[in-house]
């Protein structure tokens, strides 16, 4: 993922304009832009970059142990913060979230729209995905650039798990705030399809072992070419909004792909 950060970086004059990627998908590769935002080997890159989330829970402190923005700062240290160019999370302590989510998208436009929206594949039921918090039943259509979602208790334990599964320090009183959350602020299709490139990372199937089941499923189900059709099926998994993209690298980990292995075996 940093590799492709970096080539990107080359090939482009100017600045980057990247979406990060919450939970464990992009951790190591954060890991890695700290270490090199503590020297000055990445300063080339760094000083280029407006740096965005993609999703948030609210209403939630920006100071919770469980909002991505802790996770972010936890992971990349301060002197990734002070070294690129702008850092902009979704402001989930608010009581406008429309008005806040808005103002941000605005923002995301100003600058020229998205170099590389980092993503991962987030399991539903029946095999189903979902990208950033586009769930499933959501309504998001393809001019959707973001959207204000009611949150549910089965994504309120997956953001848990995962944040607690990859090491985010957690307190009682930061979990209860989380599991009172009721909505989502989420960028929308739209948002994606319009990215220059998208890179994908999907791990950690052994703690999230249904991704094993949703990931082949995105693979394997043909997409309708009847509109009405295709916007059910988008619907109904939008995990499949990907298959739509033209630039896509998709970095996945063995264990994600064992079942696929076995079952085409």
């Amino acid at each position: 993922m940093l590799e492709d950060l970096e080539e990107h970086a080359r090939a482009k004059r100017g600045d980057l304009v990247i979406i990060l990627l919450g939970g464990r998908g992009a951790q190591a590769m954060y890991r890695l832009l700290s270490e090199k935002a503590r020297k000055a080997e990445a300063d080339w890159l760094l000083g280029r970059l407006h740096v965005f989330t993609q999703d948030a829970l609210a209403p939630m402190r920006m100071d919770n142990g469980l909002s991505f923005v802790r996770d972010f700062e936890r992971l990349l240290g301060p002197d990734f913060f002070r070294k690129v160019k702008s850092f902009t999370p979704m402001q989930t302590d608010t009581d406008d979230l429309e008005g806040e989510l808005v103002r941000y998208v605005e923002k995301l436009d100003a600058l020229g729209g998205t170099d590389i929206f980092f993503l991962g594949h987030g399991p539903e039921a029946g095999a189903a995905s979902h990208l950033a918090y586009i769930k499933p039943g959501s309504g998001a259509g393809a001019e959707d650039l973001a959207g204000v979602i009611p949150i549910s208790p089965s994504i309120l334990e997956h953001h848990i798990s995962k944040f607690k599964a990859g090491g985010s320090a957690v307190t009682a009183e930061d979990e209860a705030e989380c599991r009172a959350a009721t909505h989502i602020l989420t960028l929308g299709p739209a948002a994606i399809l319009g990215a220059r490139r998208v890179v994908q990372s999907i791990v950690d199937a052994s703690t999230a072992p249904a991704k094993r089941a949703s990931y082949r499923r995105f693979l394997e189900e043909e997409i309708s070419e009847d509109p009405s059709e295709r916007a059910r099926q988008l619907d109904e998994n939008p995990g499949l909004w990907l298959r739509l993209h033209p630039n896509v690298r998709s970095l996945i980990l063995p264990d994600v792909l064992e079942a696929q292995g076995r079952a085409s075996g």
